[in-house]
């Protein structure tokens, strides 16, 4: 029995990232020896998808291509030889394999089975912001229960994973928004701190932490952002930056940098992938899936939208203002 699904499909990139996507029919096929045919329950929309979309980002794949690169699905059917998944079962589909669709042809062997039960939704944002979070609390800086971790946007899908794994390792947390209005949603991740940006940012958080050492500082946003948080760290401190969310070069300042021995370092999920053993891939994505599926470790939602809307699931998650992720859900 054929299958009609459909899938969001770029044939080329542009500035406006909405506006060269668009939802394409098309007949999953059926799957070969080695390889599993799965119903997409759910997939984010991350920053980097979208600069895939507009040609900003570091991996781009060839063309024509379909959009997502993290995702949860069903498993449908198998092709012959495939013995360690069943039809029925949850399933973590391989990064960057085009989940914004409502079925997609896997290597089996890439699908990870998933706790039957929990949320698919939250699942589906295993691969990338969990993990990002994860790593950059552990791989730069040796910290204790107790210690300090500054973040600017913290109100984004890494910066509420941050916050919440840190709570759970005993660290405390200085938590940067952008507005206002986003400080609430931070607190209830919970957050020690949160604090709007501003110049006199390094004043307010001595005196929020009461002079206590910060080691580590994270940030997302690169430009004048990135010395405003590292005037915030104690000498010999590290700042990873893993974001260009203001789309200028990360700034230093000497008082920083080479006064204060600063460390200024990059992070980038991608590459963490190629180094890593497979052993220490399989922990920590273990730890990831019991706190996601037990409820530990969550991430707020904006709104979903079917595949068929994809352009307005683009705008959507372009934008500055919205609570939470946006998720491409294939109706059934």
């Amino acid at each position: 029995m054929s299958i009609q699904g459909i899938k969001a499909q770029y044939e080329q990139r542009g500035p406006v990232p909405q506006d060269v996507i668009h939802a394409v029919p098309f007949e999953p096929p059926a799957p070969a020896a080695g390889q599993a045919l799965v119903a997409v329950l759910a997939a984010p929309i991350n920053p980097s998808d979208v600069l895939m979309l507009t040609g900003g980002y570091g991996i781009l794949p060839p063309l024509p291509a379909v959009g997502g690169s993290e995702g949860v699905g069903r498993v449908v059917a198998l092709g012959d030889g495939v013995s360690h998944l069943a039809p029925g079962q949850t399933v973590l589909l391989p990064a960057g394999s085009g989940t914004w669709a409502s079925h997609l042809v896997a290597d089996a062997r890439r699908l990870v089975p998933l706790p039957s039960g929990a949320d698919p939704q939250q699942l589906a944002m295993l691969t990338v912001n969990p993990a990002t979070a994860s790593l950059m609390l552990s791989e730069f800086v040796t910290l204790q229960p107790g210690d300090w971790v500054i973040q600017n946007v913290a109100n984004s899908g890494v910066g509420g994973y941050l916050t919440q794994l840190a709570r759970l390792r005993g660290l405390r947390t200085v938590n940067i928004v952008r507005r206002e209005s986003a400080a609430a949603a931070v607190t209830a991740d919970g957050g020690d701190v949160v604090l709007v940006d501003g110049d006199d940012l390094a004043k307010r958080v001595k005196d929020a932490v009461s002079g206590a050492p910060i080691r580590l500082g994270i940030d997302a946003v690169g430009g004048k952002a990135t010395n405003r948080l590292s005037m915030c760290i104690a000498e010999g401190g590290t700042v990873v930056n893993y974001g260009l969310m203001s789309g200028e070069p990360c700034v230093v300042s000497p008082q920083s940098f080479v006064f204060n021995d600063l460390t200024l370092r990059g992070f980038w999920l991608a590459k963490w992938f190629r180094v890593a053993s497979r052993e220490a891939q399989q922990a920590l994505y273990g730890e990831l899936t019991k706190l996601i599926a037990t409820g530990q470790l969550k991430a707020r939602i904006h709104a979903t939208y079917p595949v068929e809307r994809i352009q307005e699931a683009i705008a959507a998650a372009s934008t500055g203002e919205r609570d939470g992720k946006i998720l491409i859900v294939p109706q059934p």
